[in-house]
């Protein structure tokens, strides 16, 4: 019922930038929020970012400052603009919501953060 979709993912020296994109679409109505999730390499799944529908968003303390998340009602997509990229930036980042009890989550794109 909800399908997400990431790309924008790659390649990219420290302290570089990068925008992800999310693109949300739904057949039960519109989520009330949209995450970001990122797993590092042999590492857990760690937050990122959420946006709300209201438009208010909240950051991990590992990339607040440096990461922007927002939403483009028209598109309906998520952006996850990235700048300072460092090293431990390097993850495999992904889409998150829940709708009527269900978790979603999109297949996720790869970000390598590298000279």
């Amino acid at each position: 019922q909800v399908q997400l979709v990431e790309s924008g993912g790659g390649l990219v020296q420290p302290g570089g930038s990068l925008r992800l994109s999310c693109a949300v679409s739904s057949s039960r109505g519109s989520p009330y929020f949209i995450r970001w999730y990122r797993q590092p390499p042999g590492k857990q799944r760690e937050f990122i970012a959420t946006h709300y529908s209201g438009g208010s968003t909240n950051y991990a303390d590992s990339v607040k400052g440096r990461f922007t998340i927002s939403k483009d009602n028209v598109e309906n997509t998520v952006y996850l603009q990235m700048n300072s990229l460092k090293s431990e930036d390097t993850a495999v980042y992904y889409c998150n919501t829940q709708l009527l009890g269900t978790d979603y989550w999109g297949q996720g794109t790869q970000v390598t953060v590298s000279s």
